[in-house]
């Protein structure tokens, strides 16, 4: 549900997609929290905005998330968006996790814990705060894949499709109580510093500030008429309905 601004968002995963949803809240008057794994980055999103308040941490640790939450409860006065964007990946292996047939034991587990606990962890501590307060909006980012599984993408598929599924029961769960939870699917390449996609013409791919947009147009939504589930393409990337 919206809420007047300036309201208090708390941001997990504060690099490329993160951060640009933390200078679109900020631009906005929010009271914004944003949460990351490396001190590195929390301190670059402060040279940017140095108005935002940065916590360092595991997000896959339920413990942590529910302090970061009570946190922003407590020192900032509320919680009425909370947006999940996280994604580590394994930096040692091809993306995706390379064909069944041929990964190892254990590769599953590599590309699940980079994100099944994340999702778990800051769902069930956001829903819970929430379901408290009647009010709220709750936004899992994911790519793609949560939608269809890609051939040498099957253990990363698999993470985005269990993501889906917490997302979606979580929906169902708080839609009584009047909390928002959506999945957000960036359903193609995003530009990161690691993958600036030289070369490509800008219709190729997403900016991390196309993802905030569509963060807030969530948030903004009225209960009348949620989206639980909303999908961005790149007009010069393949569409799949």
């Amino acid at each position: 549900m919206r809420v007047a601004d300036p309201g208090v968002a708390v941001v997990f995963g504060a690099r490329n997609v993160g951060r640009a949803v933390v200078g679109e809240r900020l631009a906005r008057g929010w009271r914004v929290m944003a949460v990351s794994r490396t001190a590195e980055t929390l301190e670059r999103l402060a040279e940017f905005h140095p108005e935002v308040v940065t916590v360092a941490g595991d997000a896959s640790s339920p413990h942590f998330v529910e302090e970061v939450v009570a946190r922003a409860q407590l020192d900032l006065g509320g919680l009425d968006l909370v947006v999940n964007a996280v994604a580590a990946a394994p930096r040692d292996q091809g993306f995706g996790g390379g064909p069944v047939a041929e990964a190892p034991p254990e590769r599953l587990d590599d590309w699940m814990a980079g994100f099944v606990p994340h999702a778990w962890a800051v769902l069930r501590s956001a829903a819970a705060a929430m379901a408290r307060t009647g009010t709220g909006t709750i936004i899992q980012v994911s790519g793609g894949s949560a939608r269809r599984a890609f051939p040498g993408r099957g253990a990363w598929g698999a993470a985005q499709a269990a993501a889906r599924a917490l997302t979606h029961a979580a929906a169902q769960e708080l839609r009584a109580v009047g909390v928002h939870v959506a999945l957000l699917i960036a359903d193609g390449m995003v530009r990161t510093e690691r993958n600036p996609m030289a070369g490509r013409p800008e219709r190729d791919g997403l900016d991390p500030e196309d993802v905030a947009a569509a963060v807030a147009y969530l948030e903004a939504q009225s209960e009348r008429a949620w989206t639980h589930e909303l999908v961005i393409t790149p007009a010069g990337d393949i569409w799949v309905p």
